[in-house]
């Protein structure tokens, strides 16, 4: 229990400190989740040895963590923009979907197997790490600072990425593992996939829609206070996410998907006060997330790796994504400046740590993966960190 309360301590101190200087983060190079990872480094048993956990309760905790932040965070992504301002990124959003996300899944992949890792397990890791995530993308196209520097269509194009690849790249997991862990029939595997997307889309889809209906009805009829509209649509992620869940379906897509159709059919007005809501907890909720991933690093895997996991950041960092969405950035509508800064912005964070936790609790049981996985995600949270505000104003200045 003593255990437990210090948790609470570390993660509410560091947020209330980050939120008292909220402002001043957005134009240094220092990210939340840069600073929740450094104070459970600090707190964790490579420093001060505060903070120390079982394997179990680590592999839990971060699993059902990772996927209500996930949700609250795709939901953020969802209501960012008006859904009618995202129709000019649909194609470009598609080509990063159907082209980019898989490519990325092969050289992350490829690029494990410099770790010696198995072909299969190397496969899982790629799938693992393949999403772009919508927390650490929210420092570089939210806030005032984005709005001035960076243009609305690189916004929601990151945006829109962000929050779609985070749910579908549930299948892709599920065909990694099911080569990790045979004993499934491919056809089985295939319709649980299938089923996981097809039927995560069709919830988010009704219950969205749902929820919409019942704020329009609420406000007709006056019978909705201001307190409880501020977070509606966190209750509609949890919401979502728990029904999805009971069908066995994707929910983190389901989540997103929601959030499109609730945008779809409310006003504007409604739309962007929840949305600043969301985007308050999204930048302040991670905090713990990754004052626990800090704490858990597993540094003795990371050295056991030699200088092969120097090789592997590398090829993580800078061959994942960037090349490719500069030989993509006519297609993608981009300029040569808009498609270097739109390749580098799209960072590894919660969503990979969510599916490392998912594919734990499935049964991936090589400590590989979760040294390989989180090995991705704190070279990505170090490199997006530092590189967020001088990024945004390099950027800036090349394009004036």
């Amino acid at each position: 229990m003593t255990e437990l309360h210090l948790l609470y301590a570390c993660f509410g101190g560091a947020a209330v400190v980050l939120a008292l200087a909220s402002r001043k983060l957005r134009e240094i190079p220092v990210s939340e989740p840069l600073v929740g990872l450094l104070v459970g480094v600090l707190l964790g048993p490579a420093v001060l040895g505060v903070l120390r956990l079982e394997e179990d309760t680590r592999d839990l905790v971060l699993l059902e963590g990772s996927r209500l932040l996930l949700a609250g965070s795709v939901m953020a992504a969802a209501l960012r923009f008006p859904v009618r301002d995202l129709r000019s990124v649909v194609r470009a959003v598609s080509v990063l979907l159907v082209v980019a996300m898989p490519v990325a899944t092969l050289i992350t992949g490829a690029g494990s197997l410099l770790l010696g890792v198995p072909l299969a397990l190397a496969a899982l890791v790629g799938a693992c790490l393949c999403p772009t995530d919508p927390v650490l993308a929210a420092a570089v196209v939210t806030g005032e600072p984005a709005e001035r520097d960076i243009p609305a269509r690189v916004r929601r194009m990151l945006t829109a990425e962000s929050g779609a690849n985070d749910g579908l790249a549930l299948p892709v997991v599920g065909l990694a593992l099911a080569a990790v862990l045979p004993g499934e029939s491919p056809g089985g595997v295939v319709g649980r996939i299938v089923w996981e997307v097809v039927g995560g889309a069709a919830i988010g889809v009704a219950v969205g829609a749902l929820a919409a209906w019942g704020l329009r009805v609420a406000t007709r009829h006056h019978d909705q206070e201001p307190g409880p509209e501020l977070v509606y649509t966190l209750l509609l992620a949890v919401t979502t996410l728990g029904v999805a869940r009971l069908a066995g379906t994707g929910g983190v897509l389901a989540v997103f998907v929601a959030g499109l159709a609730y945008n779809r059919l409310i006003g504007d007005d409604e739309r962007s006060g929840q949305d600043d809501i969301d985007e308050a907890v999204n930048r302040y909720a991670v905090i713990p997330l990754f004052v626990l991933l800090g704490a858990v690093l597993p540094w003795s895997e990371w050295a056991a790796f030699g200088p092969a996991a120097v090789a592997f950041v590398a090829v993580v960092l800078l061959l994942r994504r960037p090349p490719l969405v500069l030989v993509l950035g006519r297609v993608l509508g981009l300029t040569s400046k808009q498609a270097a800064f739109t390749g580098w912005f799209g960072p590894i964070g919660v969503s990979a740590v969510f599916y490392l936790a998912h594919s734990i609790h499935e049964g991936a049981s090589d400590p590989r993966l979760f040294a390989a996985g989180t090995l991705a995600v704190a070279a990505s949270v170090l490199a997006f960190g530092l590189t967020g505000s001088p990024g945004r104003r390099l950027f800036a200045r090349a394009e004036s």
